[in-house]
């Protein structure tokens, strides 16, 4: 199933008013880049699943590959705020990235840009690993500047590959080819959290943030996730760090979601951006 912007914005309110019995809902849009109508979206149910969620849309028509770029950010130690990624970047808007480690900062996961390996997968005996049934996907920006997402290949695969101009290994991946794909059985997916996801089809891209861990907004177990995105035209889809790092910043708005932490934005290791070419 295919969609514009016209038609994502159709979906959602078919999704929120017919699928799931809407009772209360608030549409918020606003264009951010007029001339390649890419839109930041954000709607407030509290019938969705049976609860109440505030979901944040950035989207991304392929055709604005024109004149702006998708790009990963990133800090080899230390941890940044998703905002600080996308100010220091100029960028037009950030969503915050992949697994790190808490700790220490760096990541815990595969990072490659522009053929740079920046860090490779952790070994699941260390502190802030991720078992391999959560980390099976991966973002791709191919050489022509084209974002995939896709299964994830081993790291020396990537290694060795010049297929790909840059790679994030994230996870689980949620989507493929418009079938759910099968998740594990445990509490990382089976309890609701915030959640931060990116989905393509043939028309646009979604940076999306789902808030969560508070009365306005419970958040989704990946289960939920996969419906959702489903239901309003995801082709392919991965899931990327959540929880208190679900952060979504738009260039003139600021962080434009609710993060979960009660000190506010949490600090992550990369982000992704989108900048002017």
């Amino acid at each position: 199933m295919l969609f514009n912007k016209k038609l994502l914005i159709l979906l959602i309110f078919c999704t929120t008013f017919l699928v799931y019995g809407q009772t209360k809902n608030f549409f918020d849009r606003e264009v951010i880049a007029a001339g390649d109508s890419i839109d930041f979206i954000q709607i407030k149910t509290d019938s969705l699943f049976n609860s109440h969620q505030r979901i944040s849309f950035l989207v991304f028509p392929r055709e604005a590959f024109k004149k702006y770029l998708i790009e990963f950010s990133y800090s080899k130690t230390d941890l940044k705020k998703t905002s600080s990624f996308g100010e220091n970047n100029n960028a037009l808007a950030a969503i915050n990235g992949s697994f790190f480690d808490v700790d220490s900062g760096g990541r815990v996961v595969y990072l490659e840009v522009n053929d740079s390996v920046i860090s490779r997968t952790r070994s699941d005996s260390l502190k802030w690993a991720k078992p391999d049934s959560l980390i099976d996907g991966a973002v791709i920006i191919t050489n022509d500047f084209r974002i995939l997402i896709r299964p994830a290949r081993s790291d020396q695969f990537y290694e060795q590959s010049r297929q790909e101009a840059s790679v994030m290994v994230s996870g689980p991946l949620l989507l493929l080819d418009s079938n759910k794909v099968k998740l594990p059985q445990m509490e990382f997916v089976t309890k609701r959290h915030p959640r931060t996801c990116l989905c393509t089809n043939n028309e646009s891209l979604l940076f999306i943030a789902i808030d969560g861990r508070s009365e306005e907004a419970e958040g989704m177990n990946l289960f939920e996730v996969q419906k959702f995105l489903q239901d309003i035209g995801c082709v392919d889809a991965i899931n990327l760090d959540g929880g208190g790092s679900t952060t979504m910043w738009v260039k003139g708005k600021g962080v434009v979601n609710s993060p979960s932490d009660k000190t506010g934005e949490r600090p992550v290791s990369d982000a992704l951006i989108i900048i002017t070419k």
